[in-house]
C-alpha cells in the first residue's frame, strides 16, 4: 500500500473519531470537523496565510541556525577528544535545563520580535543536533578511517567521504524527530508579545471564544508540522541515498 494511501486512511479514521466525539459531546468547544475545514478555507482568503508564513519563517530560520551551530560543534567534539573533554561537561550541565525557562531572559536581550522566538527554538534544537552528531562521529568504525587513509586520503577527503555521510544521516533523523518539539515550542513563544504567527492566531481566537477559528489555527499548525517533517524526510532521502537502496 502506497504511503499517501496510508496517510489518507489514517486521517479519515481520525476525522471520523473527531466527528463521533463532537456529536456525543455536543459542545461549541468541540465543533464538527467539517465546520472547522470550512472555516479553514474561509480564513485562507483572509489573514491565515500571513500567520502561517511567519511561523514557517521562524521555525525554518531556527532549524538553519541550530544546524549552523550544532553540526560543526558536534563534528569537532566527535573528531577531537581534547575538544570533547573540555566541552562535554558544559553540554552535560546545560542540556537537561528546560530551555523554555530562559525565554524571559532572551526576551529581555532580544526583544519581542522574531529574533527572540527564533533563538528559543534554535536553542532547544542545537543541543539535540550537537549531541547526535558527536555520538554519530564517535561511533564510526575505526576501520573506515584506516581504509581511506590507506588510499592517501587527506583530512578533507576523510571528512567528506566518511565523517559527513555518517553524521548527516543521524542529523536528519534528529531533525525529523525534533519537528514536533520545535512546532510546540514555536506555539508557546508566539503567544507572548506577538502580533503574527499561528501561535498568536490560536491564542487570539481562544481569547475571543471563537472556537472555529481556534481549531482552524490548530489545523494550520498541524499542517505546518507535517510540511516540515515531509521536507526533512525528502531531504534525508536525497542526502542519504545509500539508506534507501
Amino acid at each position: 500500500m502506497k504511503r499517501w494511501i496510508r496517510y489518507f486512511l489514517t486521517a479519515a479514521v481520525l476525522i471520523l473519531m473527531w466527528e463521533l466525539l463532537a456529536l456525543t459531546i455536543r459542545n461549541e468547544a468541540l465543533p464538527e470537523p467539517w465546520r472547522v475545514v470550512i472555516q479553514f478555507f474561509v480564513l485562507i482568503k483572509a489573514d491565515l496565510p500571513v500567520h502561517f508564513g511567519v511561523s514557517v519563517y521562524r521555525v525554518i530560520a531556527a532549524i538553519i541556525l541550530a544546524v549552523t551551530l550544532g553540526l560543526p560543534l558536534g563534528l569537532l567534539m566527535g573528531l577531537l577528544p581534547k575538544v570533547d573533554a573540555y566541552m562535554a561537561p558544559a553540554v552535560y550541565l546545560t542540556y537537561p535545563i528546560p530551555k523554555i525557562v530562559l525565554l524571559p531572559i532572551i526576551l529581555l536581550f532580544l526583544g519581542l520580535g522574531d529574533a527572540s522566538k527564533i533563538a528559543v527554538v534554535a536553542l532547544i534544537l542545537v543541543f539535540q543536533i550537537l549531541v547526535t552528531v558527536r555520538d554519530a562521529v564517535r561511533g564510526i568504525n575505526e576501520e573506515y578511517f584506516l581504509s581511506v587513509r590507506s588510499l592517501n586520503a587527506r583530512s578533507w577527503d576523510i571528512l567528506r567521504h566518511v565523517v559527513l555521510p555518517a553524521s548527516v544521516a543521524e542529523l536528519m533523523t534528529s531533525l525529523r524527530i525534533s519537528v514536533g518539539t520545535s512546532v510546540a515550542v514555536l506555539f508557546f513563544v508566539e503567544t507572548i508579545g506577538a502580533r503574527r504567527g499561528l501561535g498568536y492566531f490560536i491564542q487570539d481566537a481562544w481569547a475571543r471564544v471563537n472556537y472555529l477559528e481556534m481549531y482552524a489555527g490548530i489545523l494550520a499548525m498541524s499542517l505546518l508540522g507535517v510540511f516540515l517533517y515531509e521536507i526533512l524526510e525528502q531531504a534525508e532521502k536525497r542526502a542519504c541515498r545509500w539508506k534507501y537502496v
